[in-house]
């Protein structure tokens, strides 16, 4: 496989092509991937730095005792990183994929805990790497049952593109024919241990409802198209953060970046940080962006006939309100004043942990990278609640220790002996759920204070609502009654009312709709009053759903790409 091509600042001032790609993440790396198939001459720009598959992955096979600190963060780093040590799956081991909270400074109106990648792969690298499919519930409740916009797509539109995406990274899963979950194009899934299916079974004898094999981005069954790739076997290592050198689960730097690569039409701009999207007021289109070089902050230009803007939700709501012109002092696209306007998000504030007796002559095999999934069941179809919205729970069943041969045996080989004999199960859960999208939650410009690049800095201003808080309870009385229905006994929950922004699925601002006077976007995820500038990153979304949004913004940007294209060859872009 040819390595990727990258274009360094030293080498490229101005220049033209076919389409631009902001950022590197999953989305930017789908977006790159389908048009250099496609046969454009595409420049990704990435504002972090180069980083290759596996070469790249430098604590990928280190144990333990090989890190510095044994893996653990230090008083001093957490004391000078208060934001991204507290990001689920950080730790010394792959501190090197998140940007230091210092780097890039942005002002909390309200608690938003902003965790960001900053290098090629964005945060593609450190994903978690759930697949689950939206079904028609997701597309149509906020419209049907009064609380948020209705979407111009339903399922249908996007079906055969999921397909698409799902053949191309290898998503394991099982075909469970549940509406509210669509199956979908699934190797075979990772075992649920013995406990798990006994959950299952119960949950779905007293409740009718489904405990199933969660969808991930892991390949358990290479096919052709992965090995052609040059990915291989998920090995059950569960240590995917810091990168995989089997290219075992999906990202953008070991799938769509090199795969985009070997068509000879894709350049890569590292440590480009972009300004703002080139308005032409005579064209009446964009022309191209302008970016910041991250180490000599000189000013560079790019131009294409074709803009698609992954830079992350947050960070493409930025660039957009700062891209000011003549024809758009508050934005481009922005005549409506909704840009950076219902930025929403995913509740994850809740979860509960439980003991259970028995099944102590089954173990596990291997670190499986997965969990699996309670399916919705609230409010499908119909407002049966107090609350609108529903949530994903994700549950997964572990041997802890022996601790009772512990406490006996404290030092030498009798310790030793007695620590290899696994101690009972424990069973957990934790929350994914739908926030509901207000206006009054948003994002803006500081009109005094910069960032290192002279950018202005962004204004978080996104908060909890009532709704949010009858959710998270609901969760927490529905799935205990099931956890002690299945025999779990001295269990604990939480409600840690973590601020928006730690569950890293920041969505909105720059949303899908039927019209421009209550959207940005179009059904192709085109803006309305900028029709060569596509958004389809997580700043499209109209609302949040359940489940785990990332495959939805592969998909719509594999479908966007198609519409993008087709119009750019009928010059009507």
């Amino acid at each position: 496989m040819n390595p990727i091509i990258y274009e360094t600042n030293e080498t490229i001032v101005i220049k033209t092509y076919d389409a631009i790609v902001v950022g590197s993440g999953i989305s930017g790396g789908w977006a790159a991937k389908e048009l250099c198939e496609k046969g454009l001459k595409t420049l990704v720009i990435e504002r972090g730095r180069k980083v290759e598959h596996v070469k790249d992955y430098p604590t990928a096979t280190s144990a333990p005792w090989e890190l510095k600190h044994r893996g653990n963060i230090t008083a001093a780093f957490k004391k000078m990183n208060p934001l991204i040590t507290k990001s689920a799956g950080f730790g010394e081991d792959n501190a090197h994929f998140f940007i230091e909270d210092a780097i890039q400074p942005y002002i909390q109106e309200k608690p938003f805990d902003w965790i960001r990648g900053y290098q090629v792969g964005g945060k593609s690298i450190i994903w978690g790497r759930a697949c689950q499919r939206w079904s028609d519930y997701e597309f149509t409740a906020p419209h049907n049952l009064g609380y948020g916009l209705d979407w111009p797509i339903r399922y249908k539109d996007v079906a055969d593109w999921y397909t698409h995406v799902e053949k191309f990274i290898g998503v394991c899963g099982n075909a469970d024919g549940i509406e509210s979950m669509p199956d979908g194009y699934f190797m075979k899934p990772f075992d649920l241990t013995i406990v798990e299916t006994h959950l299952k079974e119960v949950i779905a004898k007293e409740y009718g409802r489904h405990l199933v094999h969660a969808r991930w981005a892991h390949i358990t069954d290479p096919q052709p198209i992965h090995l052609e790739q040059g990915r291989g076997k998920c090995q059950a290592r569960n240590l995917c953060m810091r990168g995989c050198p089997f290219g075992g689960y999906f990202s953008s730097v070991s799938s769509t970046l090199p795969w985009a690569a070997n068509t000879n039409n894709l350049s890569i701009l590292t440590d480009a940080v972009v300004h703002s999207v080139i308005y032409d007021n005579q064209k009446q289109k964009a022309i191209g962006v302008k970016i910041i070089d991250a180490v000599n902050k000189k000013t560079y230009e790019y131009y294409a006939a074709i803009i698609f803007m992954n830079a992350s939700a947050l960070n493409t709501n930025l660039i957009l309100l700062n891209s000011k012109s003549n024809r758009f002092p508050n934005g481009l696209g922005n005549d409506s004043g909704l840009l950076g306007k219902y930025i929403c998000h995913h509740n994850y504030r809740a979860g509960m942990g439980g003991k259970i007796d028995g099944f102590e002559n089954s173990y596990v095999f291997g670190r499986n990278p997965t969990d699996s999934i309670i399916a919705n069941f609230r409010n499908l179809g119909k407002k049966e609640m107090d609350f609108v919205g529903g949530y994903t729970t994700f549950a997964g069943a572990y041997r802890r220790r022996n601790d009772e041969a512990s406490t006996q045996e404290t030092i030498g080989a009798k310790f030793k002996e007695a620590m290899q004999e696994p101690g009972k199960w424990n069973l957990y859960a934790y929350m994914q759920g739908e926030t509901i999208p207000k206006k009054e939650n948003h994002v803006r410009l500081s009109t005094d204070k910069k960032d290192p690049y002279g950018i202005p800095q962004l204004i978080t201003s996104v908060g909890y609502d009532d709704n949010d808080d009858k959710l998270t309870n609901d969760f927490l009385t529905e799935t205990k009654k099931m956890f002690e229905k299945a025999g779990v006994y001295d269990i604990v929950t939480y409600d840690n009312h973590q601020a928006p922004g730690l569950d890293i699925h920041e969505m909105g601002g720059v949303r899908m709709g039927k019209d421009l006077s209550s959207s940005l976007l179009n059904e192709w995820n085109q803006m309305h009053l900028c029709k060569n500038v596509f958004v389809t990153d997580g700043a499209c979304m109209t609302s949040t759903g359940n489940q785990s949004p990332s495959i939805l913004y592969m998909a719509l940007t594999a479908r966007a790409v198609d519409y993008a294209v087709a119009q750019w060859k009928l010059n009507k872009i």
